[in-house]
């Protein structure tokens, strides 16, 4: 097959494969050894960018608990399927976990990703699927015009 057929073959199958799985990883495309150029076609991501994930803003305090700390107050005020924004200062470093209870997910574990200026980032140990995320947040905002049109 000629280079070119086979971006197009990869780039059919990258369309078809992130279209399935939205949150799947996304290889780069390797230089052509003969060239010495990139191959034409088809996305150069490294890894899909998964704080473009659609967040919806949230009113909701939970106590959250730390291995060490205890127990901790928590104003999160934005959230995904990957993740949430806690507003308020914490005395956490990068990388520390959290377990949080939050309506129809239940408990849930979440690590530390970035915090600056009072907010903080938090990832979920694993995604919520689509439809408790859908329920989660009918729970979490009673403001029918701050939820996603379905």
């Amino acid at each position: 097959m000629k280079p070119a057929t086979i971006c197009r073959v990869q780039a059919a199958i990258h369309r078809r494969f992130t279209y399935s799985f939205p949150f799947a990883a996304i290889v780069k495309v390797p230089k052509d050894s003969r060239k010495g150029t990139q191959m034409s076609g088809g996305a150069q991501l490294t890894v899909t960018d998964q704080r473009r994930a659609a967040r919806h803003p949230v009113d909701h305090k939970v106590i959250a608990e730390h291995r060490q700390l205890g127990d901790i107050h928590l104003h999160i005020v934005n959230l995904s399927a990957q993740g949430f924004m806690a507003q308020g200062d914490l005395q956490l470093e990068r990388g520390e976990r959290l377990v949080i209870r939050l309506p129809v997910v239940g408990r849930i574990e979440s690590h530390l990703i970035w915090a600056h200026e009072g907010r903080s980032g938090f990832q979920f140990e694993r995604i919520i699927r689509m439809d408790d995320l859908v329920k989660l947040i009918d729970s979490l905002q009673p403001n029918p015009r701050l939820r996603p049109r379905r």
